[in-house]
């Protein structure tokens, strides 16, 4: 048995060590390591070791609760989408000629070298998803709303509610809508396999694949919990706001669902971290939208898939025994 897992049979308690669901692999987060392990077309691992700079280390303002959220969500995404593309190198291209580089690709490894290029790219692409996830769920909704107010005329608490109802159909829509994908299921497994070991750490289990496949595949940390609570942050803060300052011009409301984002994902962030740090009956009540919603955002996975969890886990657990703890 490694050090690691006997590590693991210590006394449970709650670890602040929180993963990510890849192609074909899983991502975990440490207090001072990142790990990628990414099961290979062969069969074999590939695994990814980095040193962790937080943010709160190069700039203790950063780390001040309510205001450490947007900057550790925007860590989180940038962290998340390079592990993204550390997993897809290892995917076999489709047969025929090799694809060339786009001449978009081309610029950026010419004028910027091949790291800052890629840099660069992970930049845009977390921009990008931040964009996609604001106008699906946050700025769709209250524009749909908008489109029904020009036909039917709706009071102020009517406009609210209806905008909440859609935030919620479309969230809800979408991440059924992915689960029903095959690739996608695949990479679902993979996070119910994340899920499974950290629950058998937090339970003081050696991390063997038996002991992990009796896990619950539903963790209260989880991403898809995090954007839920951010959902209904929204709407409350949204109805709150809107009560006392009557808008209704779409475009306007708009601008002040954007300018509540940072106050909202703020909000959010301290509950995760409340949630997921204490389980007693307030924190289980509240978090229970979210882990039923993981029944389309985690499925049972393989023993090869928990095996990549476990490896994935045992990369970053720490040198002092108990600097994962909340």
């Amino acid at each position: 048995m490694s050090n690691e897992t006997k590590r693991a049979c210590a006394t449970p308690y709650k670890t602040m060590i929180g993963g990510q669901a890849l192609i074909e692999g899983i991502m975990m987060l440490g207090p001072e390591k990142k790990a990628v392990v990414v099961r290979k077309p062969d069969g074999e691992l590939a695994e990814q070791v980095e040193e962790r700079v937080l943010i709160k280390d190069k700039h203790p303002l950063l780390g001040v609760p309510f205001i450490r959220g947007v900057f550790n969500f925007c860590s989180s995404m940038a962290n998340g989408v390079k592990a993204l593309m550390y997993s897809a190198s290892f995917m076999p291209e489709e047969e025929g000629e090799p694809e060339e580089p786009s001449k978009f690709e081309q610029w950026l490894d010419k004028h910027l070298g091949s790291e800052k290029a890629a840099s660069a790219l992970v930049t845009v692409a977390v921009a990008l998803g931040i964009l996609f996830s604001v106008g699906l769920f946050i700025l769709l909704p209250t524009a749909l709303v908008g489109v029904l107010g020009q036909f039917v005329p709706l009071a102020m608490w009517l406009r609210n509610l209806l905008e909440g109802v859609v935030k919620v159909v479309i969230f809800v829509g979408y991440l059924i809508l992915c689960s029903h994908m095959k690739d996608i299921h695949r990479v679902f497994q993979y996070h119910g396999a994340e899920h499974k070991t950290i629950f058998c750490y937090e339970h003081g289990l050696p991390l063997t694949v038996e002991n992990v496949r009796k896990q619950p595949r539903h963790h209260p940390r989880c991403g898809t919990s995090f954007l839920f609570v951010v959902i209904v942050v929204s709407i409350l803060l949204s109805s709150v706001v809107f009560s006392f300052v009557e808008v209704t011009n779409t475009f306007l409301r708009m601008g002040l669902h954007l300018l509540m984002l940072p106050v909202i994902v703020s909000l959010t962030y301290e509950f995760n971290r409340l949630v997921g740090r204490y389980d007693n009956w307030f924190t289980r009540l509240v978090s229970a939208p979210g882990m039923w919603l993981q029944n389309w955002t985690t499925f049972e996975p393989d023993d090869s898939m928990i095996e990549v969890g476990i490896r994935a886990f045992t990369l970053v657990l720490p040198q002092e025994q108990g600097k994962d703890q909340w």
